[in-house]
């Protein structure tokens, strides 16, 4: 089956006149497949808003092609375009001058006859648009009034009015807070699989996308490694497209931290939520972690007035109530 996106032997990047271009990915074979989320990965500056440009047919590529089930990008009427393709750019304003509600019909001009007239299902389809962004109380409000997160949700319902198989989101939770993050990736990865879209999506919110993306496309100068989130993880793609003096990729926890601590050794006993939040504290506080009993010893104790903790140091042993009050006994003189 034709992939909806696809490209060969593509080479992205910037024409200068009178001078060599500048190359920032070449030789790139990529397919987006129907019903999945892919996440787009790469330090800054290594080209990911260009390749998204140039997927979306707004820069030519260097050399090679981009496809849409089939079809060459540049090849397409830009009605025909915006038909099959939707995209979100985070560094585009946009337009200040209408309500909230016209800035999503925007994504119904392809839909629309010559004059631009929206019928009664185009009117429910951006209302439906709206609703999908929990963005329903920004309808009647002017744009140039609202925060950029709220205009950020604007643009994703004005994509999602488009109705386009194939989207493609520069990152698209840049302006939002945490639980907004969240529901953006949640929202796109059920387009993704209720209504088989093919979704790529630019970000930095590594947590986010390890969690939810069927695949990711980490980009570095040696080209774009794709698979499986876990296993980018495991054969050490993901730790090497990121790395960087002092920082390392923790497979164990599933994000990036400092170096190991050189601190003194603390053993924590137990398993359960006290125990990984002590752990935490201790890490970014500087100490090491004992894997075995050692000097210093600390275990959750249990009296039945909240959180506490038991400290052995050497034969000492201080019960103490707060992760903070652990911190400033390790801290002082032993």
């Amino acid at each position: 089956m034709t992939p909806p996106l696809e490209t060969r032997d593509l080479a992205i990047g910037y024409r200068r006149r009178g001078k060599s271009d500048i190359r920032l990915g070449h030789g790139l074979n990529l397919r987006l497949q129907r019903g999945k989320l892919v996440g787009l990965l790469g330090p800054n500056g290594i080209g990911k808003s260009t390749l998204l440009r140039t997927l979306a047919g707004l820069q030519k590529p260097l050399a090679g092609r981009v496809f849409l089930a089939g079809d060459e990008v540049l090849r397409l009427k830009p009605h025909e375009l915006a038909r099959r393709l939707s995209m979100v750019l985070t560094a585009v304003p946009p337009p200040n001058l209408m309500n909230g509600y016209a800035l999503v019909a925007l994504g119904r001009h392809p839909h629309t006859d010559w004059l631009g007239r929206m019928t009664r299902e185009d009117h429910r389809k951006v209302a439906a648009a709206l609703r999908a962004v929990n963005g329903k109380e920004l309808a009647e409000r002017p744009v140039a009034e609202l925060s950029d997160g709220q205009r950020q949700k604007l643009l994703l319902a004005r994509a999602l009015a488009q109705e386009s198989e194939i989207m493609l989101l520069d990152e698209p939770t840049a302006y939002l807070d945490l639980p907004r993050k969240i529901e953006t990736i949640a929202l796109l990865k059920q387009l993704a699989q209720s209504q088989q879209r093919a979704i790529l999506v630019s970000t930095h919110d590594l947590d986010l996308a390890l969690r939810n993306c069927d695949s990711l496309w980490l980009m570095s100068a040696a080209g774009i490694t794709s698979g499986a989130p876990e296993d980018l993880v495991l054969d050490g793609s993901l730790s090497a497209t990121f790395r960087a003096d002092g920082i390392c990729f923790d497979q164990h926890r599933g994000g990036f931290f400092l170096d190991p601590p050189s601190g003194q050794a603390v053993c924590v006993t137990g398993e359960g939520e006290q125990a990984i939040w002590l752990r935490r504290a201790l890490i970014r506080a500087g100490f090491a972690l004992d894997d075995g009993p050692g000097r210093i010893e600390v275990s959750p104790y249990k009296n039945g007035n909240g959180p506490a903790w038991k400290l052995r140091i050497d034969e000492r042993v201080t019960l103490h109530h707060t992760i903070e009050a652990i911190l400033k006994k390790l801290e002082s003189p032993l």
